[in-house]
């Protein structure tokens, strides 16, 4: 018998299409990917270097549980340059084992049964499990592709009811490569709800400034990582930054479910974070982001996908395919199937995101130019 938490799990379609795919490379297809969410570089050298050095060094026992101290020292000299946010502490950061654990200890720490979380729609396919998995009620506002998929805070107003207990922002934002601007974030941190802000993007910004949801409101919780900006998926590193009087409650959760992050990522994270070099690489990668992201809007727009607003964040094209299918999840393996393209259907982020595609431009020029041309012939042979 399988207990009722895990069964309202969903499960995450784009590991369906990238299992498919992966099937299908097996089999000798030649598939290119554009439906996963992982930068195509290698983790900067100095990073790797650190890493090395630290197993050399033996380090691998458990660190402190809200992680290395010069970690936690780093991050806060981050903030306050990068955002100007200048009163944190060391003590206010947990370091986790990547942004998932981060969730599961936040929302345990904040949300009793029953109460709400406030997300849009569409939103990151996995925020509503966390929720529900921990008894909690994703109350879901829409938003539109016309309005740039913000979400405004006149409809999280509206949403609010007796039982809410917060609003999880995602900026930029997968699906949708949305970046909140400063006017939307304050109007958002005047309603006077826990913010939990999701800033796994930040640093992957092609037309404005990311901004910290910690310029407006010290009533937030930021989740952030190492994954997508230092291109470190793998080495698992992500990190919380809390109030002073949650840290306390939340440090028993790490201890007891999760001890310490992985030791020797958090040297390789310390690298990334106080090397010149690194922010060298990072810089060179964001550059090529942004290549890559104006030759595919361009390209998808060619083929008649709707692109009301561009994507100016993450590595995402949110775009409308309702011309071609109102059945994504149909749409994408057609595509897979027939043209060997790995592309994520939008009713995985939602109700409001059925009939768009996720495409990740997180590839190289080469293979995102093949992949558009194998889609353009696809849909020339499926409109004759």
């Amino acid at each position: 018998m399988i207990c009722r938490r895990v069964r309202h799990v969903k499960p995450f379609l784009v590991m369906d299409v990238l299992e498919k795919a992966q099937a299908m490379e097996r089999a000798g297809e030649s598939v290119i990917h554009l439906e996963v969410g992982e930068p195509d570089f290698p983790a900067p050298k100095a990073v790797l270097q650190a890493a090395v050095e630290a197993l050399q060094r033996g380090e691998t026992h458990y660190t402190h549980s809200l992680g290395l101290w010069p970690l936690r020292e780093a991050l806060c000299v981050y903030y306050a340059k990068t955002y100007g946010v200048t009163d944190l502490e060391p003590d206010q950061i947990l370091v986790t084992s990547g942004s998932s654990p981060a969730f599961l200890i936040a929302l345990s720490t904040l949300m009793d049964c029953g109460e709400e979380v406030i997300l849009s729609n569409p939103h990151y396919a996995c925020y509503p499990s966390f929720v529900t998995f921990l008894d909690g009620v994703p109350k879901l506002v829409p938003v539109d592709e016309e309005d740039g998929f913000q979400l405004r805070a006149e409809a999280v107003r509206r949403a609010i009811s007796p039982r809410t207990r917060a609003v999880l922002i995602n900026s930029p934002s997968n699906p949708t490569g949305t970046l909140m601007d400063k006017e939307h974030l304050e109007a958002l941190a005047d309603l006077g709800l826990w913010i939990l802000s999701d800033e796994i993007y930040h640093g992957l910004v092609y037309k404005g400034r990311a901004h910290s949801i910690l310029e407006f409101t010290r009533k937030a919780i930021v989740f952030n990582g190492f994954s997508k900006l230092f291109a470190m998926t793998g080495l698992r590193l992500g990190y919380l930054v809390v109030p002073k009087d949650l840290v306390r409650p939340m440090q028993a959760l790490m201890q007891n479910f999760f001890i310490s992050a992985n030791s020797v990522s958090q040297w390789a994270g310390l690298a990334a974070l106080t090397v010149p070099e690194v922010q060298d690489d990072v810089a060179r990668m964001v550059r090529t982001y942004d290549e890559r992201r104006r030759f595919m809007i361009h390209r998808l727009r060619t083929m008649g996908f709707g692109i009301a607003v561009e994507p100016t964040g993450a590595f995402y094209v949110f775009a409308n395919a309702k011309r071609f299918s109102h059945d994504s999840l149909a749409l994408a393996f057609e595509i897979l199937e027939k043209a060997r393209v790995g592309v994520t259907p939008g009713v995985d982020f939602g109700s409001r995101g059925e009939g768009y595609l996720r495409f990740s431009y997180a590839n190289s020029m080469e293979n995102i130019a093949e992949a558009m041309n194998r889609l353009e012939r696809f849909l020339a042979q499926r409109s004759s």
